[in-house]
């Protein structure tokens, strides 16, 4: 059974509409798959009706990537199998939409103000009716000669200490991971190996995520070498953590895909061992 419990459309930064990320994640023979979107669920409906409508086999399930503040840390917390017309969701997602918004305005002016015109416009253009993230900003000036490469941009102008970063103001973690579970869902550490941390500092967090009443974190992804994905499945058992696994999926690229090389280490918990839909094909396949 293959399954990504982390992917991006076009309602947040992914290059793919939900349409879509729902076809190519058919084609690509993935089994279930969780869209979890910045900070918004607009993507979720059109997802369900493509599958609806088409009659895929695909299983989705509803989720959402919420940025917060961990000790003046940025830390994203995957919520999945969540109610999108909670009201304190509801209310936590306009909250981060509104801050968003700020925090792009501000980095419009500041390239402005360093003689880089037009970002915001370019950017909001770009975002659509999603919600408008660094990324947006990154493709605009690659595609206007600024910079290469996305990692350029923010190695230039986008990261902390450079002209267009602006410090984050995210909801605290905690609000995050109760206003994901008061929505029926599980509260998911994002990619943990990303934030470039000491162990010290990754020990602290996963002490805190648990504490804070946080359910998994992500073990395995696409990209990562084998020590790391054990590293980070014997941490999961250490901190009684669930293990789940995305591609963090956002475009086509030679090195990441909908569902590619994802699989636990023999040693961790799946996060859906208790769910339905795994549970049922796990009878399948001892009938």
């Amino acid at each position: 059974m293959l399954i990504d419990l982390h992917s991006h459309t076009t309602a947040s930064d992914g290059q793919l509409t939900p349409s879509e990320l729902v076809n190519r994640a058919e084609n690509r023979q993935v089994n279930v798959l969780a869209i979890t979107d910045h900070d918004t669920i607009d993507g979720l409906a059109e997802a369900q009706r493509t599958i609806d409508d088409n009659g895929l086999k695909l299983t989705l399930i509803k989720g959402i990537e919420v940025t917060t503040n961990w000790l003046n840390h940025e830390i994203h917390v995957v919520g999945v199998n969540i109610d999108p017309t909670n009201v304190q969701l509801s209310n936590l997602i306009t909250l981060q939409k509104e801050k968003r918004e700020i925090r792009a305005i501000e980095m419009g002016r500041r390239l402005a103000k360093a003689n880089i015109e037009g970002v915001y416009e370019g950017a909001k253009a770009l975002a659509g009716e999603g919600a408008i993230t660094r990324a947006h900003f990154a493709r605009y000036l690659v595609e206007q000669g600024v910079a290469p490469t996305f990692q350029k941009v923010f190695d230039k102008y986008l990261s902390r200490g450079n002209t267009g970063y602006v410090p984050h103001n995210w909801v605290d973690i905690d609000e995050a991971i109760v206003a994901i579970q008061q929505a029926g869902g599980q509260a998911i550490l994002a990619h943990p190996n990303h934030y470039k941390l000491s162990n010290k500092w990754m020990r602290r967090l996963f002490t805190d995520f648990k504490a804070l009443g946080g359910d998994a974190m992500e073990v395995a992804m696409g990209q990562q070498s084998p020590q790391v994905r054990l590293q980070l499945a014997m941490w999961s058992e250490e901190y009684g953590l669930l293990a789940s696994q995305g591609s963090d999926f956002h475009f086509v690229g030679r090195w990441r895909d909908l569902g590619k090389a994802l699989h636990l280490p023999e040693i961790a918990k799946p996060i859906w061992a208790d769910w339905p839909i795994y549970k049922e094909f796990k009878e399948k396949q001892l009938t």
